[in-house]
């Protein structure tokens, strides 16, 4: 499993988009179009790629660009999985 499958599973799940969900690729844009991320689900999100990846992210790690699509926070992901 790749990351950016890895991490399109938790947010289909942090986020409960259901079949919905199956359709995002690495191309989909997140940050304000998907009503389902507020920033309360930005904080379980968060949550649940540091458990799932076993990552510890700081504020000062994100920013806007970092949920642009699914394919940037898979790259995020996998950047700080080899620091």
């Amino acid at each position: 499993m790749t990351y950016l499958d890895e991490v399109k599973a938790t947010l289909i799940d942090v986020l409960s988009l259901g079949d919905a969900g199956q359709r995002l690729n690495a191309d989909s844009p997140l940050l304000g179009s998907l009503p389902e991320l507020d920033s309360m689900a930005v904080v379980s999100l968060i949550g649940a790629l540091e458990e799932r990846f076993g990552i510890a992210i700081d504020d000062d790690d994100l920013s806007a660009s970092t949920f642009e699509t699914l394919g940037s926070l898979a790259d995020f992901v996998a950047a700080k999985r080899a620091e």
